[in-house]
Parts: C-alpha cells; sequence; structure tokens
C-alpha cells in the first residue's frame, strides 16, 4: 500500500481530505503536514519533504492559486520539490482558492452545512465553472449566509464531495492524481 503525504497550506484543506480520501481508498495510509499560509509552505517546504522518510510515500503538495498565475506557482513549488530530492511528487494548484471546489458542488455543501435550496442554484454560470471566481471563499460566504467558515466547512462539506465532480477542472485533477497515486485509475 502506497503513503500519501499531503503538504497543505491550510488546515481547511487537511479537513477537506479527512473527508475525501476514504471514499477514494478504504482506509487510506496518508498524513497531512498542514503549513500556515502559502509563504510557510514555501519557505519550509524542502526541508520538511526532505525529512520525511516513510519508504512507498507518494507525496501531493496543494496550494492555492488565488490571484497570481497557476503555472508560475506550480513551477516554483515543482523546483522545491527537485531541491527536496525526492522522487513521487505531484504538485497541485486550486483554482482559485478550496472554496471553487465546494461551489462546483453545491449539492455537497448542502448535506454538510444542512441548508436547503442551495444545490437548485448549480445551474448559474458562475457554479457551473466556479474556478473562474475571483473570490470563490466571499462567494460561499455570502450564498451560505455566513454558514460557512474555512475549517469547519471543509470539515463538513469534506465528506460529501462528489469524486466524479467535473465543473471543477483544478478538482478534477486533483482527485486523478491522488487515484493515480493510490494506484485507483479506474475509479
Amino acid at each position: 500500500m502506497r503513503h500519501l503525504v499531503f503538504f497543505l497550506e491550510e488546515p481547511s484543506a487537511k479537513e477537506m481530505i479527512i473527508g475525501l480520501l476514504p471514499r477514494l481508498q478504504d482506509n487510506p495510509d496518508y498524513r497531512c503536514i498542514v503549513f500556515e499560509g502559502k509563504q510557510d509552505l514555501e519557505r519550509n517546504l524542502v526541508r520538511k519533504m526532505r525529512g520525511y522518510n516513510v519508504p512507498n510515500s507518494k507525496f501531493i503538495v496543494l496550494r492555492d492559486q488565488d490571484a497570481a498565475d497557476c503555472k508560475i506557482i506550480k513551477a516554483k513549488l515543482e523546483e522545491l520539490c527537485k531541491k527536496a530530492k525526492k522522487e513521487n511528487v505531484f504538485v497541485r494548484i486550486a483554482c482559485r482558492e478550496l472554496e471553487s471546489w465546494y461551489l462546483a458542488d453545491l449539492k455537497a455543501v448542502e448535506k454538510g452545512l444542512q441548508l436547503s435550496d442551495i444545490s437548485k442554484l448549480q445551474n448559474k454560470s458562475k457554479y457551473r465553472t466556479p474556478d473562474l471566481l475571483n473570490s470563490p471563499s466571499k462567494e460561499l460566504e455570502r450564498l451560505t449566509k455566513g454558514q460557512y467558515q474555512k475549517v469547519s466547512g471543509s470539515r463538513a462539506i469534506g465528506p460529501f464531495l462528489n469524486c466524479y465532480n467535473n465543473r471543477s477542472n483544478s478538482f478534477r485533477i486533483f482527485v486523478d492524481g491522488i487515484k493515480k497515486s493510490l494506484g485507483n485509475d479506474d475509479l
């Protein structure tokens, strides 16, 4: 069994992964290393990755795009991973923010936060392609009338996210990468 190691920008990503990963594999072997924002991630990634020596590990780095160019962010993170001298590493960028993934699956938001009548908005253009929104976290907060909070919201929504959802390209690519890492390409 492969051991997955997630290097994450923030605690909300960990909460989402805790809910999502068991639906991709029963009893997954994994660890989440959470940083205190993107600067902390970039400053300490090489040292933390270099010091992680569990056999058969696959490393996954996840960071929000925010307002930056995702290709530049990804290239910078990949360069840091090369400096760590680890194989089996892949970098994923959440287009614009992790909350884009939640807006792509309003049914999960509805179930996780125990709200009603939100999923019916899924066909509105901004929710069909939420990776294009400038501030998904503000949109999600507005949509849920303040019920969404980053960490507790991610904890609540993560277990309900549809692994086959294609409304967020960055979510689909992230899930596909995890499936390949687990050896479950056919999920």
